[in-house]
């Protein structure tokens, strides 16, 4: 079986950005310290711990899952053997 490589990447990317923007939101509505999800600004641009850095978030979060499907769904796709038919 293959995998679609566009579909798989685009619902990648939503799964991704959506989960670091509701981690973002949780934390900050509940007063956490946020002290570990802030290292997600050295690895995208612009992240803070905050409302706007949350939808920043969302946004690196959306590329680097679209990205990442991608390159997962093509990788699996070409390691991916099809069953040998038996007649």
């Amino acid at each position: 079986m293959k995998l679609n490589v566009k579909a798989f990447a685009l619902a990648c990317g939503i799964v991704w950005g959506v989960a670091i923007l509701l981690v973002t939101y949780w934390l900050l509505a509940f007063d956490a310290s946020g002290t570990t999800i802030e290292k997600l600004g050295k690895v995208y641009l612009g992240y803070s711990y905050s409302w706007v850095g949350g939808l920043i978030g969302l946004i690196w979060g959306f590329v680097d899952g679209l990205i990442g499907g991608a390159i997962f769904a093509w990788l699996y796709n070409k390691l991916a053997k099809a069953p040998a038919e038996s007649t």
